[in-house]
Parts: C-alpha cells; sequence; structure tokens
C-alpha cells in the first residue's frame, strides 16, 4: 500500500483543545502509512515549534483574524496540488470553510472536517464567525465525512442544519505516560508556587473565552472562600494571568478575597495539575474538554459543568454541576474537599482508570487511521 498524503488545515496554531488534539494526532500517524503536513490560515502560534520537533512540516497562510485573502487560498490551492493531496482534514470552522474552497479547486476529492464544540452561544463570538458557521451548515453535505469528538457536537451540529453524508464519532485521547499522578512534581510545584502543603487547591486550566466562563469560576471561588479560606485556586490559560487588566478586573470584581494564583500560559500541565486537589470545568459549552481527560489521567477528581460529553467523561469519578451556577461550583468542591485524602486519591485513581480504559491517545489516533484508511480508497 502507497503512502497517504494528509494534509492538516487549522485556523490557528495556539495553544487550545482542538490545536492539541491535532499535535497529538499530526505526531502519532504512522509514517510508513501517512506522510502528514500542517497548514496554518494564520500565523504561526506556540504550538508550532512542537509539530516540528517531531518532524512534521508547519505552513502559515499569514491570514488575518478578519477576511480570508485570496491570495492564501490560491498558495493554499496550489500547495494541495502540488503534495498530490490524498486527504485534506480541515479542523474548526473557518478552516472547513476555507478547506472545502480550496479542496475544490485543487482538485482534492476526499475533506473531512472536524467540528470540536457544542452549544456555542454564538451571541459572545462575532458576525464573522457566526457567517462562517452559517456558510458551514449550507455546505455540511460537501465533506466526505465530519468527524466530532463527542455525541452532543453531532447533536448540536444537527440541529444548526449540519446534513453530513457521514459522521464519525472520536473522542480525544490523552497521554497517560505524560499526564499521570507525581507526588514529586506535587511538592516541587507547591514549593513553587507558595502553596502550604496542606492547603486544599482547585484549578481551572482554560484559556480566557466565553465559552469558559471564568466568572462562574471566580464567584464559586469567592463562596468557597468563606467556609474554607485556606482554599487555593490556581488559573492557567492564555490570557489568564496576574497583570492582564480584564482578568484583574473581573477578580476583583468576583473574587476578591479568594487565594487566586492566576499563572498564564504554561506548557506543563501534567506538573501543574499534581500540584492541586480538584480540577473543573466551568464552561457553558464544550464537545469533549481534554482538560478534564487530562486531570483525570494525572489522578484528579473533577467538577464539571453539564455542557458536551463532560458527565458521559467524568461518569461516576467525579460531579456534574449546571453550568453558570456559582453555588452548585463551590458547593461540588466543598463534597469532594471534605473526603480524606485517601478517599480523593481512590477517587482520582478511578479517574485515570476510566481514562485508560478509554481516553488514551492510542485509540484516538488509531481511529483517525482507520479513517483515513477508508476515505483515501476512489469514491
Amino acid at each position: 500500500m502507497s503512502r497517504r498524503t494528509v494534509a492538516h488545515l487549522i485556523t490557528g496554531l495556539g495553544v487550545g483543545g482542538a490545536e492539541q488534539v491535532l499535535v497529538r494526532v499530526a505526531t502519532r500517524l504512522d509514517r510508513d502509512r501517512f506522510d502528514n503536513f500542517v497548514v496554518s490560515l494564520l500565523p504561526e502560534g506556540a504550538l508550532a515549534p512542537r509539530l516540528r520537533d517531531a518532524g512534521i512540516e508547519v505552513l502559515s497562510l499569514g491570514m488575518t483574524p478578519d477576511w480570508p485573502s485570496p491570495s492564501a487560498v490560491w498558495r493554499l490551492v496550489r500547495l494541495l496540488h502540488e503534495r498530490r493531496t490524498d486527504v485534506l482534514q480541515t479542523w474548526l470552522y473557518h478552516a472547513d470553510l476555507v478547506g472545502l474552497v480550496a479542496a475544490r479547486l485543487s482538485g482534492v476529492a476526499t475533506v473531512v472536517w472536524n467540528v470540536r464544540t457544542s452549544d456555542m452561544d454564538m451571541s459572545r463570538y462575532r458576525a464573522q464567525t457566526r457567517w462562517t458557521l452559517a456558510a458551514c451548515a449550507r455546505l455540511s453535505r460537501l465533506p466526505r465525512t465530519i468527524v466530532v469528538n463527542s455525541e452532543a457536537g453531532r447533536e448540536h451540529h444537527r440541529r444548526l442544519g449540519y446534513r453530513a453524508r457521514r459522521w464519525v464519532v472520536i473522542p480525544n485521547g490523552v497521554d497517560v505516560s505524560v499526564f499521570r499522578p507525581d507526588r514529586d512534581a506535587r511538592r516541587a510545584m507547591r514549593r513553587e508556587l507558595d502553596i502550604p502543603g496542606d492547603a486544599p487547591t482547585v484549578c481551572l486550566i482554560a484559556r480566557r473565552d466565553p465559552m469558559k466562563d471564568h466568572g462562574t469560576f471566580l464567584r464559586a471561588a469567592a463562596l468557597l472562600a468563606t467556609t474554607r479560606p485556606e482554599t487555593c485556586f490556581v488559573l492557567a490559560g492564555e490570557g489568564v494571568r496576574t497583570g492582564v487588566a480584564e482578568f484583574d478586573a473581573l477578580r476583583r470584581e468576583m473574587a476578591p478575597q479568594a487565594r487566586i494564583i492566576a499563572l498564564g500560559p504554561r506548557n506543563d500541565v501534567p506538573r501543574l495539575a499534581a500540584a492541586c486537589d480538584v480540577s473543573t470545568c466551568s464552561s457553558i459549552t464544550e464537545g469533549f474538554p481534554n482538560v478534564v481527560i487530562e486531570s483525570m489521567a494525572c489522578g484528579l477528581p473533577c467538577v464539571v459543568t453539564h455542557v458536551g460529553d463532560a458527565a458521559e467523561i467524568v461518569g461516576d469519578t467525579g460531579l456534574v454541576v449546571e453550568p453558570r451556577d456559582p453555588h452548585a461550583l463551590a458547593g461540588a468542591w466543598d463534597r469532594l474537599l471534605a473526603l480524606d485524602e485517601g478517599e480523593r486519591q481512590a477517587l482520582g485513581a478511578r479517574a485515570r482508570a476510566r481514562v485508560i480504559e478509554r481516553y488514551t491517545v492510542e485509540r484516538m489516533v488509531s481511529a483517525y487511521e482507520e479513517l483515513y484508511d477508508k476515505l483515501a480508497q476512489p469514491c
């Protein structure tokens, strides 16, 4: 069997859930069977070096976020044609739309869309994003397959008018050899962050984005701080850092008394998780939140909002609350922190076992390989 050429087209390569899944897939596809490269619509982001370090070619079309550039689209057309691309895998709405146009012009017959969200509140996003989503819905019968990472995501996009020829659900996967419990990292990171050895610690690892709902997290932190003032709250992600004016104002308004440690983007999430006792997903919309399986693989029980497939992911190893309910979120944290250390560790061990059973990176990559092999056959 000849090697298949797979082109991955994504809006950008900043640190986000879809972007990290792309990195995991592209760097682990069987090199004897697949030759794959990555194209970013926007200028390169933080994840581009990680791809290159793994031997994956990365190219940027240098578009601006405002509007597609016809010349950049034409460069993509030529690139896909010159590389004799067998499968064009697009990630996120803008890349889905641009990739479909470029594939038609370059003669690439096999286009796979990848949609990653569910129940987005589009009123919080720019008009261009709303327009792009509407256009994708109207054109959704043209790709050979649409991949979703959650059942909730598939149902949401059906309600939006997506009419896929074929849906494939491929849950996200995590490298459990990297994301794992680490007592030494716990001690070292707590010293680094100046967290007292026995202080209960709750984390939220998410970029600043309307759907991540940092406001509810901070309101819940303020509530828990009234009964457990020793609790530390660790936040990490783009735009979530002390010194960022918008975040500082939000923190002062909603949780002035809580012990907040805001770190900004981090590339050591496993060590950061090791320092904490409970992980959180406070989002108002998700498809399949990466941070949940990453935290579970590190042995942390999670409190998640009832969005996307989050409740299915945690099963009976964590707690589920409704979105936008700080009282429920604080109450769930309190229940987990009230467990003694042995009980909480046992719950975390069950969480890790659930990830190993269902959500490893090996299972995810194998599913993509099987899909690409099937789709690369003649229509």
